[in-house]
């Protein structure tokens, strides 16, 4: 068992991506679905499905590529850990490579991106960067 299920689903997937893999699959959580759905929305990753396999539900992220077979994600980090949790305001949250990379955050109002808080005008918990 991890102690941080955020920072595994994206270190699966960083490493996935490092090995060219076409997909990965990371255990699921209501959590970790959001956080797919917006990689989705926000166009880093092809799809996602919750497949149950036996007692316990997968996550299966596919991963998108160029024509020239580079990665869409560039980067993928953490940045609030359970060690030292990180909370913004909504006219705190920072811009990610000067607006290129998105933000994800946990809000009153749901998961969302730093670019969605900031128009809603709610913080949160600053999960991870992607770019």
């Amino acid at each position: 068992m991890t102690s941080d299920p955020i920072a595994d689903m994206l270190t699966r997937v960083r490493n996935a991506i490092q090995a060219r893999h076409p997909k990965v699959d990371v255990p699921a959580s209501k959590l970790k679905i959001e956080i797919a759905r917006i990689l989705k929305e926000e166009g880093y990753i092809l799809n996602y499905k919750v497949a149950e396999e036996g007692i316990k539900k997968v996550i299966k992220i596919y991963l998108k590529y160029s024509s020239e077979q580079a990665p869409v994600i560039t980067a993928i980090e953490r940045v609030s850990r359970p060690g030292c949790r990180s909370y913004v305001g909504s006219g705190d949250i920072p811009r990610v490579q000067g607006g290129l990379g998105i933000n994800i955050l946990t809000t009153p109002k749901g998961v969302m991106t730093g670019r969605h808080a900031r128009k809603e005008g709610v913080g949160g918990e600053l999960l991870c960067r992607i770019w």
